[in-house]
């Protein structure tokens, strides 16, 4: 069956700006690291995420208030300045590091107001029973992209320089931008309230919904532990997989989980898909196991393709559950509420992962962050509305109305 344009035009910017990200990601790397070393580069990437922290829930906001094709457009022009300047910067031979943790810091808070607006166009493009096969497809659009990105962004930088890497990154905000611009669909918006009132209309649609609370909750712990794991997986390639190319080997299995999750959300269609998305992230202490026993390359390998296949298909399961019962008039704000947790247990994770590692090993510290790992996705099944929640009634989704512009 043929996809509608708009979703066609959302993909096509989507999958022009997340190729784009990958050329920033080795950019920046190349850029900063033989001048500032590691100090700066994580100076930089810090300002980042604080700026993310301190605007997702009023991106949220934002992308309840407007047509979120708007706030799409806002946040890709804001990105294109910033990412256009370090490029300008950077080719004119300067390296100014408050000017660039600055730039940063501006680029990253307007990606927290994008990500919620996108959240908020996407259900409108489709009709209510194609949510699940369009979710799964901008999944797997987007772990090709960042699979082929940083591939494309690594020979392009070897090549030209990191001001070149930048400069795509900067033009690929630009066609997003454009796709945007021709997306039709308009959705209808209440009167604004006040801001303080409008984000804690936000937590309360989650708070009303018990598999929703539990959800988000379940992920907060688990992103913990996902950060501990992040940081002592990357130590132990290096030091027992192999080296830099195990570590590469990894992270294309982890994407081609990726991409086989995707797949397979695409084609298969539970009665109630979000059981089977919290099921499915069962898969996941498997690949944190995998690095304790056996400890070799070819089953971490098989670990991180199982894990992550469970990943992506709980997170297509997870985003159609909150489009096929969140009022579409607070999606983007609920939405905003669930990044935020995850954005704030992650760096606190990361930061555990050295202190716990010394103190316990990080075999021992591995095997407890899977058994939280599995306790995470088993938690919100004992709440029965998340083992019983179905797909929406197309009849009870409000109108989907179609403009001649944005």
């Amino acid at each position: 069956m043929r996809l509608p344009s708009d979703f066609r035009l959302l993909v096509t910017g989507m999958a022009l700006s997340w190729l784009g990200n990958g050329f920033q990601t080795v950019a920046l790397a190349v850029a900063v690291a033989p001048t500032g070393g590691a100090r700066d580069l994580g100076l930089v990437m810090a300002c980042s995420v604080v700026a993310m922290l301190a605007c997702t829930l009023f991106g949220g906001v934002w992308a309840d208030r407007l047509q979120p094709q708007r706030v799409m457009i806002g946040a890709d022009l804001v990105r294109f300045a910033t990412t256009g300047a370090i490029a300008v910067m950077f080719g004119s031979g300067g390296y100014h590091l408050p000017a660039l943790c600055a730039l940063a810091a501006v680029s990253s808070g307007a990606g927290a107001f994008f990500s919620p607006a996108l959240m908020a166009l996407k259900p409108l493009l489709v009709t209510p029973a194609r949510r699940q096969s369009t979710n799964a497809t901008l999944s797997l659009v987007q772990t090709c992209c960042a699979v082929l990105g940083p591939a494309l962004g690594g020979l392009t930088v070897a090549r030209f320089g990191a001001s070149t890497g930048f400069a795509v990154n900067a033009a690929s905000f630009l066609a997003s931008t454009a796709a945007a611009a021709l997306i039709r669909a308009h959705a209808p918006r209440a009167p604004r309230g006040r801001m303080w009132q409008d984000l804690g209309a936000g937590w309360r649609e989650i708070r009303t919904r018990d598999w929703l609370l539990a959800g988000v909750l379940s992920a907060t712990v688990y992103h913990i532990a996902n950060g501990v794991v992040f940081v002592l997986v990357q130590v132990l390639a290096v030091e027992r997989l192999g080296g830099a190319s195990a570590a590469g080997f990894v992270a294309s299995a982890e994407g081609l989980g990726g991409v086989v999750g995707a797949a397979v959300a695409l084609r298969l269609r539970p009665a109630r898909l979000l059981r089977a998305g919290w099921f499915a992230l069962f898969l996941m202490p498997l690949w944190a196991l995998a690095y304790v026993w056996p400890g070799v390359l070819l089953p971490v390998m098989a670990g991180a393709v199982a894990g992550y296949a469970g990943l992506s298909f709980f997170s297509v399961a997870w985003e159609t559950a909150l489009q096929d019962h969140v009022p579409h008039a607070a999606l983007g704000r609920v939405h905003s509420w669930d990044m935020l947790t995850s954005f704030v247990a992650m760096p606190v994770g990361s930061a555990l992962a050295g202190p716990l590692s010394e103190a316990y090993g990080m075999d021992r510290v591995l095997v407890v962050c899977s058994v939280v790992f599995a306790l995470a996705a088993a938690a919100p099944l004992l709440v029965p509305a998340s083992r019983r929640l179905t797909r929406a009634p197309a009849a009870a989704e409000p109108p989907v109305m179609a403009t001649a512009g944005v």
